[in-house]
């Protein structure tokens, strides 16, 4: 049986991976940050059938006592402060968390066994201004403290790679989205008003820039294109991605049509969520992932979008009762 250590296990990504690793016949362990409420519920379906361990990414001597006891033949690193608006307001505790985490997590796997295989979460906000369609050979230039930071765990990972012969490889993932995205993220936060409007329960919906354009795919997809990743013969970095870019107002726009409203009625800009620089553009381009991996994203954009909307209108019937 093979074991895997999951960063972040507790987040989307992290739940969708463990859950597959698991179909997939492995001992999963997971690092969870210490909280003194329930933090757990993504994972509350198989909590009984992973192996957690409190840790934190800031905190090396702890990593590195839980690499020795998981002795795992997999890491997949996905912790990260990842609301990249947030990180103007903490940049400092972003920088530390997600790019000298992944470092403390790197020297921790590699003083255990330099033949342990790591994936490591890179993020399309390293591209920022880059001009679409961003693929593997495009030149980063991230706008955010997070895609700084990302940039920086990114080229970490490579130079362990590089120096140390380990291997390591980077999904360079554009936005991942699901029903267990955390509501404070732009699309649930889209998907809970529009279901909770629906239904009586709020009115109004705040947001900042309509016309920026991602890449938007669905995290189980993801999750797959990372096992696939450390199955490989030879590490690699590879952006994962659909090749479908939409706007904010695109997604209002079907997440409010798929409960029959109008979104102009409800939908008000608030200058508080406008980031001070802003990632105009982003799509990228997967060729390399299909051709070298096999992968490919199986969820479109309006399938998803509804998805999302379908799982909010339960929870609010719940407030409803």
């Amino acid at each position: 049986m093979r074991r895997a250590l999951v960063t972040g296990i507790t987040g989307q990504l992290g739940s969708y991976l463990a859950e597959l690793l698991l179909s997939k016949d492995y001992e999963v362990h997971g690092i969870i940050r210490r909280s003194s409420s329930f933090n757990t519920g993504r994972i509350d379906g198989i909590f009984d059938r992973l192996h957690l361990h409190h840790g934190d990414m800031s905190d090396g001597i702890g990593l590195r006592r839980i690499v020795e006891k998981a002795k795992p033949d997999e890491v997949y690193n996905l912790a990260a402060q990842s609301h990249v608006r947030v990180s103007f307001d903490q940049p400092e505790y972003t920088a530390d968390v997600v790019a000298t985490g992944t470092l403390r997590l790197l020297e921790a796997v590699r003083d255990h066994d330099s033949n342990v295989r790591v994936y490591q979460a890179s993020s399309s906000e390293m591209f920022g201004s880059a001009p679409p369609p961003q693929n593997e050979e495009t030149p980063f230039h991230p706008r955010s403290p997070y895609g700084v930071a990302k940039l920086a765990a990114h080229y970490y990972a490579v130079n362990y790679r590089e120096a140390y012969g380990m291997h390591v490889s980077c999904g360079i993932l554009f936005n991942t989205e699901s029903p267990r995205r955390g509501e404070t993220f732009v699309t649930r936060k889209v998907t809970r008003a529009a279901a909770r409007i629906k239904l009586g329960l709020q009115d109004k919906l705040y947001l900042g820039n309509l016309s920026a354009r991602r890449d938007w795919g669905f995290a189980g997809d993801a999750v797959d294109a990372m096992w696939r990743m450390l199955q490989a013969d030879q590490p690699d970095d590879y952006v994962i991605a659909t090749g479908e870019s939409h706007s904010v107002y695109e997604f209002v726009a079907a997440a409010f049509q798929h409960v029959d409203l109008y979104w102009e009625r409800h939908v008000e800009i608030d200058p508080r969520y406008f980031r001070p620089s802003e990632v105009d553009r982003l799509c990228g381009d997967a060729s390399k992932a299909k051709r070298k991996l096999g992968w490919r994203p199986t969820v479109p954009f309006v399938d998803l979008v509804r998805t999302m909307v379908d799982h909010d209108l339960e929870l609010a019937k719940q407030e409803v009762r």
